[in-house]
């Protein structure tokens, strides 16, 4: 077995279904374990062996100096059905170029531009909050988080039935993911329920975007500011290659899959934060005054003078991150002691990782924004190459959403109040039941 017999073997597995059943039946619980095995661990998905890396310095040689010898693995390759050759998906070569061709579409420039629309929301937002009104805040998020990026991504109002195609899809596609990851690959094609919804659900999604695509004038693209027109628009500076319409598609589906559930699960548990923790979220509401001055509407500069909040969002994220990624060795590589062969999966867990006493002290699992300002061994969307081409994208929205609401209302627990960690493509919650009541100003 190679590299396998020097890897020890993580408890619980079962037979046949090696230790896809753990990590299907508590995914957060199984992945946090897992350091108590070793730096790099065995985990069996049915008869697929997966080096699973629970050690940071690792993982950040599988993100950088080892980037060029891996591409997509397993859980990106179930999503190739919604996102075809996305970023997400695409191959070391696609991947390059795409990159180029896309990079600068998220420069300050482009950005400023889309914190227009994100204020728009925001606003929106808080003017329909209630005093007194009780939310179930990870739905909120989760439609405000669609209906932002899809006012982002297209130029005019979507039908309101394509909205709803767009959201319901969303939901599917990141509750089964995960589910479709650790099944056994000989389970892949099966007619269970995880494989019907999700195929289903990409299948209308793409429908959605491709019509839109093919409604999109083809004149003056440069001078507008939605992402259809500005991918369509894009071009390579080196090579003057454009993007073609399908891969146009794939992009904007890799964009609403990876830009929705990020947002709506940080804005959601970073309010729980802000809520049960009142001196940091004074602190914020101080800042907040500072910058702003008032109520007003929040710029995309306003943003880059909030040091506090983004602190805020940044120790959301290292508490409840991105569950689950994966890489798969295209090239032999050598991992701390271990010789990898070509075509291995390699898995990690960026919520495991940002949890471990060893690197964040004995109060890892407690929240501490003033943390997130010293702490260097950080990394919310990954690093290397493939990092998450959109983490300024999402920045920017969070900071502009949380600026937005936190000086006008105050959100706190209702009676029913049992926020919990879900099984998704991050820690999401669910539960997070709380009552709105109009903000005092301090000052």
């Amino acid at each position: 077995m190679g590299w396998a017999t020097q890897v020890p073997c993580a408890p619980g597995k079962w037979p046949v279904l090696g230790h896809a059943v753990p990590l299907m039946r508590n995914p957060l619980a199984f992945v946090r374990s897992l350091s108590r095995t070793g730096p790099l661990v065995r985990v069996d998905l049915g008869g697929l062996n997966v080096v699973f890396v629970t050690d940071m310095g690792l993982t950040h040689e599988v993100f950088t100096r080892h980037a060029r010898h891996l591409t997509k693995g397993r859980l990106f390759d179930n999503m190739e059905p919604l996102v075809g050759c996305g970023l997400a998906t695409a191959d070391r070569e696609t991947h390059r170029e795409h990159r180029r061709i896309i990079q600068p579409l998220f420069t300050e420039e482009h950005l400023s531009r889309y914190a227009e629309a994100m204020t728009r929301q925001a606003t929106a937002l808080a003017d329909s909050l209630n005093e007194g009104e009780q939310l179930t805040v990870e739905r909120v998020m989760s439609d405000y988080s669609i209906n932002t990026l899809t006012a982002t991504m297209f130029a005019a109002d979507l039908d309101p039935k394509a909205v709803a195609t767009v959201r319901e899809g969303v939901r599917v596609i990141l509750d089964t993911m995960l589910q479709r990851a650790v099944m056994p690959p000989w389970a892949d094609r099966l007619p269970v329920p995880p494989n019907r919804r999700f195929l289903a659900a990409s299948r209308r999604m793409r429908e959605v975007i491709e019509s839109v695509i093919a409604a999109t004038p083809r004149t003056d693209l440069a001078h507008r500011s939605d992402l259809v027109a500005t991918l369509l628009a894009a071009r390579d500076r080196e090579t003057g290659k454009r993007l073609t319409d399908a891969e146009v598609r794939d992009e904007l589906a890799t964009m609403l899959f990876a830009g929705t559930e990020t947002t709506a699960s940080t804005l959601s548990w970073a309010l729980h934060e802000l809520a049960t923790h009142p001196e940091a979220e004074q602190r914020a509401l101080d800042e907040l005054e500072e910058v702003l001055g008032g109520p007003r509407p929040v710029t995309y500069e306003d943003t880059k003078r909030m040091p506090y909040l983004r602190s805020v969002l940044e120790e959301t994220l290292r508490l409840h991150g991105v569950t689950l990624l994966m890489r798969r060795t295209v090239e032999p590589i050598r991992l701390g002691r271990v010789d990898i062969p070509s075509g291995t999966e390699i898995a990690l867990s960026l919520y495991a990782l940002h949890r471990e006493t060893e690197l964040f002290g004995p109060t890892a699992a407690e929240f501490d924004p003033d943390r997130a300002r010293t702490h260097t061994t950080y990394i919310p969307f990954g690093a290397g190459n493939r990092k998450c081409i959109g983490n300024d994208f999402s920045w920017t929205e969070a900071l502009i959403t949380l600026a937005t609401l936190l000086p006008r209302w105050q959100l706190r627990p209702a009676a029913d109040y049992a926020p919990r960690e879900a099984l998704a493509a991050m820690a999401s919650p669910t539960g997070v039941r709380m009552t709105v009541s109009p903000r005092k100003r301090s000052r």
